[in-house]
């Protein structure tokens, strides 16, 4: 594929709340460090290329950043490096959504994560501080376990009514929480892992966000398989699948990914990750590649082993 001339647009595009964005977007949990991502040790990136490719995202028309205060490095912050870059001012039709709930220490420590009103807040405010906003467009709610989602997704609207939050959304949740969280305020989004061979048991709520008109925000779409399955004959077969798809479009295997999670209905929104402004322009570009049904189907059968 001819990356240089596609931009998001080709993606299509959805509305999250009253939002409207291109469904090919943008995650800056990458954006901090070179290597393994979210890590005590991590390296800091190069701030002068992580800035470029910020921009050079909005240039090819994503609209959609996804970030949170928990995604930094040494001496880097993913929400710094967008104010950086794109904060003088943000372009009116930029969305930026974050996540609260995670904790890191300043060492990058992982600790308990925000339960509370007081600390939820907290990490609004962190975030609002860091990008220098005066409101959150999307706060996603991420959740560690089955535990009851209500008191921390009232916080949260409490924080919608004042002002501070437009819309909200939740990260890996089961059903059961998303039904409790709508119970209390409205939900635009759910931010679950799924991609090709992972989750599949999550077809069907997939679908139902869809058909309720809440977008669906894989995460590591293209990264999924391979942290679920390792390595082994079955993950060497579905390489090798996915490489005579990719062929046949001359598109990478990530590009493959990519389309097959917007192809799982209008709803889905892709949110890709990189520090390399190569692979940005690969990314954005998998948004205009058309699978077949000959395709699509082969690749049913690699998500259905």
């Amino acid at each position: 594929m001819n990356t240089e001339t596609i931009t998001a647009a080709a993606s299509g595009t959805w509305t999250l709340g009253d939002m409207k964005v291109n469904r090919l977007g943008f995650g800056a949990m990458r954006l901090p460090q070179d290597g393994p991502a979210l890590q005590a040790d991590s390296v800091p990136s190069d701030r002068a290329r992580a800035i470029a490719v910020l921009r050079r995202a909005v240039e090819l028309g994503v609209n959609h950043i996804d970030t949170a205060a928990f995604y930094f490095s040494p001496l880097r912050s993913a929400n710094e490096l967008i104010k950086s870059a794109l904060g003088g001012p943000y372009p009116d039709d930029l969305v930026i959504a974050t996540k609260v709930g995670p904790r890191r220490a300043p060492s990058g420590e992982w600790d308990e994560h925000a339960r509370t009103p007081r600390e939820l807040r907290g990490q609004v405010e962190e975030n609002l501080r860091q990008l220098g906003r005066d409101h959150l467009d999307l706060v996603n709610l991420r959740v560690l376990g089955t535990d009851s989602v209500a008191e921390r997704f009232g916080a949260l609207a409490e924080l919608r009514e004042a002002g501070l939050i437009r819309h909200l959304g939740v990260s890996n949740v089961t059903p059961e929480q998303l039904a409790e969280a709508r119970a209390v305020a409205p939900v635009v989004c759910v931010q679950n892992m799924y991609g090709i061979g992972v989750r599949p048991e999550y077809d069907a709520f997939v679908r139902f966000c869809g058909e309720q008109g809440i977008a669906f925000v894989p995460f590591y779409s293209i990264a999924a398989a391979g942290r679920e399955h390792g390595a082994g004959p079955a993950a060497t077969a579905e390489s090798d699948e996915l490489a005579a798809v990719a062929r046949a479009h001359g598109a990478s295997t990530a590009q493959v990914r990519l389309a097959w999670t917007l192809h799982r209905g209008p709803h889905m929104l892709a949110i890709p990750g990189t520090g390399n402004p190569a692979h940005l322009e690969s990314n954005v570009a998998a948004g205009a590649l058309r699978l077949t049904e000959d395709d699509l189907a082969r690749l049913e059968a690699l998500h259905h082993p």
